[in-house]
């Protein structure tokens, strides 16, 4: 299965897509398994694992559960080099190109690439772009930069454009895990203007109404993690929204 090419031809036919984000490090062995289920009952398109900091060993474990108990592809999300596991089925490769932290950019690109190499796992080379949410996140924390202002647009716009044309073939935009405010549709918006690349938007989705509202203004991928952690329920509402809307 080739994770990027799916992307692109449910693009192409206007149909969006549902990605539950999973931290390996806060679901119990039990809440994982209801999410694995909850998820394969609500056309949920992919598994993004992976977080800002882990502190527990549970990457590997967690993978394999989800593959054990769901077809959902598995893509790392990961934050930073160490988060890298050949199990999963393939990888979001993150520059962030928000900031100006050359490590986040490249540096820590190098030191995976071997690793990448080795594993085999599909390689999606994504543009990460942090927006502001109204609070500091621990993205933004971790990562020594600063968020692209909410209310700036065009930065936005001529961000993703400078990633797009660099050859980065999703550009993620994310308000961070927790976010107070989520990205603007108007900004969404400008970035669907001005880009042709698949657009993933994340952070601050706590509702199928707000998930319906990005969709129509022009993203691609919702993802949604934070809020299913309080109320997996969440994953087959927004699961329907997102499916109705794409008929």
């Amino acid at each position: 299965m080739n994770i990027y090419q799916t992307i692109i031809e449910k693009k192409n036919k206007g149909q969006k897509q549902f990605a539950v984000l999973i931290d390996p490090d806060k679901p119990s062995d039990i809440e994982l398994l209801q999410i694995a289920k909850l998820s394969s009952a609500s056309n949920v398109d992919y598994f993004f694992v992976g977080g800002s900091l882990l502190t527990n060993d549970h990457l590997e474990k967690c993978i394999l559960t989800l593959k054990e108990h769901s077809d959902i592809p598995v893509v790392l999300f990961p934050g930073n080099n160490l988060q890298i596991n050949k199990n999963a089925d393939a990888i979001l490769l993150l520059s962030l190109i928000s900031g100006r932290n050359a490590e986040m950019l490249i540096g820590k690109h190098v030191i995976a690439a071997p690793y990448l190499k080795e594993s085999r796992l599909e390689i999606i080379p994504t543009g990460y772009m942090l927006i502001d949410s109204g609070k500091p996140t621990t993205v933004t924390y971790m990562s020594n930069t600063f968020p692209i202002p909410a209310d700036k647009d065009d930065i936005a716009a001529c961000t993703a454009m400078a990633g797009e044309m660099l050859g980065l073939q999703l550009i993620y935009m994310d308000a961070g895990s927790g976010a107070l405010n989520p990205i603007s549709t108007a900004m969404i918006s400008n970035v669907r203007k001005h880009t042709t690349s698949p657009i993933v938007t994340g952070g601050g989705i706590k509702t199928a109404e707000k998930a319906i509202e990005n969709c129509k203004a022009g993203a691609d991928i919702i993802v949604v993690g934070n809020a299913i952690e309080k109320t997996a329920d969440l994953i087959k509402e927004i699961g329907i929204a997102v499916r109705s809307f794409s008929c």
